[in-house]
């Protein structure tokens, strides 16, 4: 009896276990190049150092739209950001020279580029973190390379709306927001507030004496398709109200409406 031919040995696929794409994987290719400014969906920094994770991601931004620009440290994504000025980074915690946490921090002293954290830490005090630090996403691996992309677009939709252009600063008793400098004054003098907390107090003041609901906050300020729990946004507003030195038990300015949301009431009528 013949035996049967042997089958050809296939070639071996690399592991790709943090990162979910669609089936058909297009050949592999290096985005290390200068980012084009005429990228349709925007140009996108990819702060990753596991090339399992950032060529197929990379390559699957191209395919969405988007110009990708792919570096594996902190001290590249640092060069990268202040030369190429991208749309947003999106930035593992994990590098090999440097802390992710560390270069939120530097990119957000520096600009207002939106941030996506991307880290195999998920707890919900990371994420609450994280985003405290001015990052506007947390992705958690492994991910789905379509959902991401979609967060991606939601980020950069609310970047676009919260910059602000055109609209009239909003002052409420001795409190004044400004959306075009993106600066926040109590009492004349100007308040240090994250990104966050920034869109966060413009939401309530531009519905002063309205009761706004948690998930209407949680969709305009964070993400329509935040599944997490809230907590974060408790957490945001205890720190707006420590700056502005507001008594969560005799609310000058943040009310807590139980069970639905929060108002935001100050002494007087909103000045034109």
């Amino acid at each position: 009896m013949r035996r049967p031919a042997p089958r050809p040995a296939q070639g071996r696929v690399k592991s790709r276990q943090n990162l979910v794409l669609a089936p058909k994987r297009p050949q592999s290719r290096s985005y290390s190049g200068s980012m084009d400014k005429q990228a349709p969906g925007g140009r996108i920094l990819v702060v990753e150092d596991e090339e399992s994770i950032s060529q197929p991601f990379a390559e699957a931004l191209r395919r969405a739209g988007f110009d990708a620009t792919v570096t594996a440290t902190a001290a590249g994504a640092l060069e990268l950001a202040a030369a190429e000025e991208p749309d947003l980074v999106m930035l593992d915690l994990a590098l090999p020279d440097g802390d992710g946490r560390d270069v939120c921090r530097e990119l957000r002293r520096r600009s207002e580029v939106p941030i996506m954290m991307l880290t195999a830490r998920g707890t919900e005090m990371d994420k609450i973190v994280g985003l405290e630090l001015g990052a506007d996403d947390y992705v958690v691996k492994p991910f789905s390379a379509a959902e991401v992309i979609s967060r991606i677009r939601a980020v950069l939709r609310r970047s676009a709306r919260s910059n602000g252009t055109g609209q009239r600063p909003v002052r409420i008793g001795e409190l004044e927001l400004d959306p075009s400098a993106r600066i926040v004054r109590l009492g004349g003098k100007e308040m240090e507030v994250s990104r966050k907390e920034f869109d966060l107090l413009a939401e309530l003041m531009r519905h002063a004496g309205e009761v706004v609901t948690r998930e209407d906050l949680m969709s305009r300020v964070w993400d329509t398709n935040w599944f997490g729990s809230t907590k974060t946004l408790d957490v945001h507003i205890g720190w707006l109200r420590r700056k502005l030195g507001d008594d969560p038990t005799h609310s000058t300015y943040i009310e807590t409406v139980r069970g639905v949301g929060f108002r935001f009431a100050a002494p007087g009528k909103e000045e034109p």
